[in-house]
């Protein structure tokens, strides 16, 4: 038995905790069918011959509302469920009895479905949170574009919004896989209707569309708001010139314009103190430098252009900070930030980042990995009295 002793009173207390074998036996209970007050046979259409579970009602009923109302006056209870979550139907029971389940990526939706019908919030929730900090993670087929139909349809917001962001700053991953052409048309609009996209490039992009609606056939109206969605003016004259003739899409001109272009100076510093955090001389025998603790500095990065022209009078631009880091293996986008100049502009740019740290997943072959992306704004030069 682990003890632990009790400060707030008594210096004698102590705390006795026997709650691992506690669960241990509640396991057995469940395993032995000892005691058993209720039966629940799982048919599935997968399956000639029925799950049997010999449970205890008072266990069920603590869990759940609706095995309470099931079981009030029936101690035989027969439940249909689909082969998916008949499957994990054991699982999500010792859940109810041990309070704890290990579940893989492919079993997510199935228990989430379980967790809902039989109104177990608390797995529920778990399943759900499980969902969102898991989407970085490797699968054959992928995952991400199921869990965010999935979301849609049972209403979580928080995991459609998660699902959706991670979908536009990985786009250009989510382009080459399996899951791609499982992309609905509601979902597709959405991220072409974001400013926030990753991307090699747009070309990259109206290739993986005009592929998406070859296989699809969606209807004509649907098919020319798709292709309406691509920002034709970031794709080269050369290359569209070159799709016009091998694309079965007609394609408009575009206002792309090579003649104007703007370079630009980055200057970033992983550590930048404020003027008050800076050490500061005395003229005094003991006024020595303050230390400054390193926890104390903060990354900065400023981007100025490096040229003026009135090419661009009523232009201004938008600067968008990707950060990447590694997980699962995988280069994925972790953070966005958008400022005008300095990221100073961004209260919480790298904030979290631990960059002092080799192992830290913000380190990438031992350098940081941040992708700028520049968008020109452009603004009225001329108003007109109404």
């Amino acid at each position: 038995a682990a003890q632990k002793a009790d400060f707030s009173g008594d210096s004698t207390a102590a705390t006795i905790n026997h709650s691992l074998t506690l669960l241990q036996r509640l396991q057995e209970l469940l395993q032995n069918g000892n005691g058993s007050d209720s039966v629940l046979r799982v048919r599935s259409a997968a399956s000639d011959e029925p799950k049997v579970f010999h449970t205890h009602q008072l266990l069920l009923s603590l869990q759940s509302e609706v095995f309470e109302s099931l079981l009030r006056n029936q101690s035989v209870v027969t439940l249909y469920e689909p082969p998916e979550t008949a499957a994990l139907f054991e699982k999500f029971i010792r859940y109810l009895y041990c309070g704890g389940v290990s579940i893989l990526l492919h079993q997510a939706i199935p228990m989430h479905q379980l967790a809902s019908k039989y109104r177990v919030w608390g797995l529920q929730r778990g399943v759900a949170e499980y969902m969102r900090t898991h989407l970085a993670s490797e699968s054959s087929q992928g995952h991400v574009v199921g869990w965010y139909h999935y979301a849609v349809r049972v209403g979580d917001a928080a995991l459609q919004e998660s699902c959706l962001q991670f979908l536009a700053w990985n786009l250009s991953a989510v382009l080459g896989s399996a899951e791609w052409g499982s992309v609905s048309v509601e979902l597709l609009l959405l991220l072409l209707e974001r400013s926030d996209l990753v991307l090699h490039s747009e070309l990259e992009l109206y290739t993986a569309v005009e592929g998406w609606l070859s296989r699809r056939q969606p209807e004509a109206p649907v098919a020319e708001r798709v292709l309406r969605a691509i920002r034709y003016p970031m794709i080269a004259p050369s290359q569209l010139f070159r799709l016009q003739a091998q694309s079965a899409t007609q394609l408009g001109p575009s206002s792309h314009d090579a003649g104007k272009r703007v370079t630009w100076n980055a200057l970033f510093s992983p550590r930048w103190l404020p003027v008050s955090l800076r050490p500061v001389y005395s003229d005094s025998a003991a006024g020595a430098i303050q230390p400054v603790r390193i926890e104390d500095g903060r990354p900065r990065l400023i981007i100025t252009p490096a040229m003026s022209s009135p090419d661009f009078a009523g232009v201004s631009f938008q600067k968008t900070v990707l950060v990447g880091v590694r997980q699962q293996g995988r280069v994925l986008v972790k953070h966005a930030y958008s400022f005008h100049q300095s990221s100073d502009e961004a209260a919480d740019f790298l904030v979290h980042a631990d960059l002092q740290k080799r192992t830290s997943e913000y380190l990438i072959d031992n350098s940081l990995h941040l992708h700028i992306i520049i968008k020109p704004v452009y603004h009225s030069l001329i108003k007109v009295k109404k």
